[in-house]
């Protein structure tokens, strides 16, 4: 099982606090930024802790299991690692941290095209349980090498992200300067010096790179993707063999048609509220693009879940699997692997906690009855 709970036992919001402590400013703000004005982060975040959940008592709960599956693949853990570009802006060795963390647990770990480790490392230190996400390239010469790529070193599911037409407008990175690969400027340099802990160990072991490109200007994080279409999707669920997954879906007509190219699963997602602010708010969509959907194919969630509570609260909504982004850097910049196993051992305790108060002693038995519906719901 996790670590147990210690004197250290703390909340998402002091990994926060300690990570904005430890991290350089514009490093910092990168991991936790949202697009715009934010609000759209802070909205989703807000409906969450605003669900209620329904209370049963006198239901035997003694015997409560966090087990869970995912693709009928057994997870002991009821929560993934999204996909995240330069993880290693969290710190050294935060891929390994984490991709081990996923073997050790046997949860899915997102493996981004714009990840800090190669997907062929990432493959290797998470045995297998890796998921690689790929954004759309325009060059098919050069998408049909990393597909080769990936189905090569074994992995089972690919995830496309169909959210990022084009980067969100997020001033804290243009008023912070963040470029990649890092470009020093004065204010970069006294900032960096600011945080000498991180700045020292990244100055011994190198800056965050993107992993999957020998090349530094063969991959361009920043690159307009709006080339996206329907025929482009048709194209890749005739090319991938193995699971497709389409993420960043908040529209339930896009979902409906997804569902008939065959897609085996919708992960509703606002990317962190890092694209548009003004989008549809994902905890709304997600037990709306449920009903649309049914039972027969799987939906995965992420955006805003920060509490175990929360985690119960998504499954309660539709999702049959969730996942989580930012709370999985903030721990690793916090203090590093043991952040991460104190982050979750905590929201695995809340979540079992809240999972007693409902009446459930399995993930799957969670459902729409558990929530507690009213006017303001």
């Amino acid at each position: 099982m996790l670590n147990p709970f210690s004197k250290a036992d703390i909340s998402f919001d002091d990994f926060q606090q300690s990570a904005k402590r430890r991290l350089p400013k514009l490093l910092f703000e990168y991991i936790d930024g949202a697009a715009s004005d934010g609000s759209g982060e802070v909205d989703n975040r807000e409906i969450i802790r605003k669900v209620r959940l329904k209370t049963k008592a006198l239901i035997n709960v003694e015997q409560r299991s966090l087990y869970h599956k995912v693709f009928r693949i057994p997870s002991k853990l009821p929560v993934g690692i999204a996909p995240m570009g330069m993880v290693q802006m969290a710190g050294v060795g935060a891929d390994e941290a984490l991709a081990s963390f996923a073997a050790k647990h046997e949860i899915p770990v997102g493996v981004s095209t714009a990840a800090s480790m190669s997907l062929e490392k990432y493959a290797e230190h998470s045995q297998g349980y890796a998921w690689f996400q790929l954004y759309y390239m325009a060059d098919k010469v050069e998408l049909e090498k990393l597909l080769s790529r990936v189905i090569t070193a074994g992995y089972k599911t690919l995830i496309f992200t169909v959210d990022v037409p084009e980067v969100g407008f997020r001033p804290n990175e243009i008023q912070n300067g963040l470029t990649m690969p890092f470009k020093l400027g004065p204010k970069q340099i006294v900032d960096f010096a600011m945080h000498p802990n991180w700045s020292l160990k990244t100055l011994i072991h190198g800056a965050p790179k993107f992993g999957n490109f020998t090349d530094t200007n063969s991959f361009n994080r920043n690159a307009s993707r709006a080339g996206a279409d329907w025929e482009f999707l048709r194209y890749l669920r005739d090319r991938w063999p193995n699971k497709l997954v389409i993420k960043g879906v908040l529209n339930v007509d896009d979902a409906i048609n997804m569902k008939g190219m065959g897609i085996d699963g919708i992960y509703v997602s606002s990317h962190g509220g890092r694209q548009l602010a003004s989008a549809p708010h994902p905890i709304e969509m997600l037990p709306k693009i449920r009903e649309a959907l049914g039972k027969n194919v799987q939906i995965f969630y992420d955006s805003g879940l920060r509490t175990g509570e929360d985690l119960v609260k998504a499954y309660a909504l539709g999702a049959d699997f969730v996942f989580m982004g930012r709370p999985w850097s903030l721990a690793y910049a916090a203090d590093n692997r043991h952040g991460i196993d104190n982050y979750i051992g905590y929201l695995c305790k809340e979540a079992s906690v809240a999972m007693a108060m409902i009446g459930r002693t399995k993930i799957a038995q969670i459902c729409f009855d558990d929530i507690f519906w009213n006017s303001k719901t």
